[in-house]
């Protein structure tokens, strides 16, 4: 399953970093933050709950940016 979410980043350099923060977290096949959009995709591997991986990839993204936003 795949969403897109409206995330709130500073900087392009950021937005790379927490897309790599994504990839690495456990329920996520794929991860891809587009900057300029301010919009991350994230495909979740099979059977995994949405909602409770967001929360770990928003986790995730706060380690890299503190005031990063992930609008769930």
């Amino acid at each position: 399953m795949k969403k897109t979410y409206k995330i709130e980043v500073d900087c392009a350099n950021c937005a790379n970093l927490m897309e790599d923060a994504a990839r690495k977290t456990a329920g996520v096949q794929t991860a891809t933050v587009n900057f300029m959009t301010q919009k991350m995709i994230v495909e979740f591997a099979e059977g995994q709950d949405a909602g409770s991986v967001m929360q770990s990839v928003l986790a995730a993204c706060k380690k890299v940016e503190p005031d990063c936003e992930i609008f769930l």
